[in-house]
């Protein structure tokens, strides 16, 4: 399977921690509605939303599942590092649909990943939640496939550079986005590196997951700060 984080895995955890700095709050506090079983952190990257998880539930036992090979090693280096998650996160390889889940799941954490997953992973996602299950997740735009301009999403300082992340959409069939991302390293006013990659992404916004939801007898419900379009996921009482 191609890695689409090979020539980026670099940069990603470095360039995404401010953004956490944002989501992880609310991520916490909508975490304390889950049951008292193992939490799935979903496409969890390199652990920055693995480190939440486990902070806010100290007593949750954590599966955290990511495919790509080149993030799961920073995943597992970030976990190994910290004693007291040693014995408490278990990293997967894979998707959700290879993965082997340990039984009553307390909830599922899906924090930047939606776009990545395939109509049948949402599906044995929405399943997994049909006999009474939470997920967190998020939607990043756009919610249409349509064009995004290059915009600068990041800029931080790493010792003497300066790391710099663009990225541009343009629209992939009725469903889907192709990201184009430049990732550039300064020191001073000198470009001295640059890496560019690009990944595919399903679009989904919120009506399309509601109705989807709504299949599955499963509702959506806002949580934390409207511009981090956070939600709740669990089942709909009304259905």
């Amino acid at each position: 399977m191609t890695d689409p984080y090979e020539r980026s895995a670099e940069f990603v955890d470095v360039m995404m921690a401010p953004h956490w700095g944002d989501l992880g709050p609310p991520l916490a506090e909508a975490l304390q509605g889950f049951g008292p079983g193992p939490v799935v952190d979903l496409g969890a990257g390199g652990g920055l939303g693995t480190l939440v998880i486990a902070e806010a539930l100290p007593d949750a036992e954590v599966v955290a599942i990511e495919p790509s090979p080149a993030l799961r090693s920073v995943l597992a280096a970030r976990v190994y590092e910290r004693p007291g998650l040693r014995d408490r996160v278990t990293v997967l390889p894979g998707g959700l649909l290879q993965a082997t889940l340990p039984a009553g799941l307390g909830g599922v954490v899906a924090m930047n990943v939606i776009g990545h997953l395939t109509p049948e992973e949402r599906r044995a996602l929405w399943r997994l939640l049909a006999s009474g299950g939470r997920a967190v997740l998020n939607l990043q735009p756009p919610a249409e496939p349509v064009e995004v301009p290059m915009t600068r999403f990041a800029d931080v300082r790493l010792g003497r550079h300066r790391y710099e992340g663009w990225g541009r959409a343009e629209p992939a069939g009725p469903g889907g986005v192709t990201w184009h991302m430049a990732y550039r390293v300064y020191e001073g006013e000198l470009l001295v590196r640059e890496t560019e990659t690009a990944y595919a992404w399903r679009v989904l916004g919120e009506r399309a997951l509601g109705e989807e939801l709504a299949e599955h007898g499963l509702g959506l419900t806002p949580t934390g700060p409207q511009e981090l379009g956070m939600y709740i996921v669990e089942e709909d009482p009304h259905v």
